[in-house]
């Protein structure tokens, strides 16, 4: 089905055409969507066609719109402000066009080809260390959505989760349960394991501050 505004836009252009006998370029059609205060759906300015028409503002925008009201179908009815033409779209056109929207499963997606961009999302990819939590899930629905809005304008997207990356955060939770730990383990205290591990984490960087807290009382940096 086709675009309402592109619609229009040839309608203008034929219309410029049989009203002043003159051609005029896609990208001279100046369309854009009505203002709030104003009544009608699209809005045509139409200061770039007084040098054809040879008329002002208001009779330009005056006789296109009676055009299109009588040859085109999309158009309702239509108001002039100053040289502005306001366009009121046929509601039996929008009604067509929402049942469009409604029964094609596909619309407004971009069919994914063998050659559409590659894409890969990473996400929430969690910290070894720490345990699972609201930010997680606010994570990996924000990752899952992105993946969807790229897949559905054309890219080959791969979603990916980095399991047990581990890198220092992990190593200062193992050094610190080898210094202080005493053989605990989940359970013996009776903790998750991400919480043990993450409550060593929290004690290295209590230690380590109380070695700095020294080492500057002794004159050492």
């Amino acid at each position: 089905m086709m675009n309402i505004e592109n619609k229009l836009a040839d309608a203008i252009i034929n219309g410029i055409k049989t009203l002043y006998g003159q051609d005029v370029l896609p990208e001279q059609v100046q369309l854009q969507k009505t203002r709030k205060e104003f009544e009608g759906n699209f809005t045509l300015v139409v200061f770039s066609f007084l040098s054809i028409s040879k008329r002002n503002p208001e009779q330009t925008a005056h006789e296109i719109g009676k055009y299109l009201q009588q040859n085109e179908s999309a158009v309702a009815t239509f108001n002039v402000v100053k040289g502005f033409l306001n366009l009121t779209v046929d509601s039996d056109l929008l009604v067509d066009l929402l049942n469009h929207v409604y029964t094609d499963e596909y619309y407004g997606l971009t069919a994914v080809t063998d050659t559409s961009p590659l894409v890969m999302i990473e996400y929430s990819s969690p910290n070894t260390n720490k345990p699972l939590h609201l930010g997680h899930v606010r994570n990996n629905l924000l990752g899952n959505a992105l993946a969807n809005i790229l897949a559905a304008n054309g890219n080959r997207v791969i979603k990916t989760n980095i399991v047990n990356d581990r890198g220092i955060h992990i190593c200062k939770s193992m050094l610190a349960w080898k210094k202080y730990g005493k053989e605990e383990t989940p359970e013996t205290s009776g903790k998750k394991g991400d919480h043990l591990v993450g409550d060593y984490y929290v004690a290295f960087d209590k230690h380590h501050k109380e070695e700095i807290a020294v080492m500057m009382s002794k004159g050492m940096s």
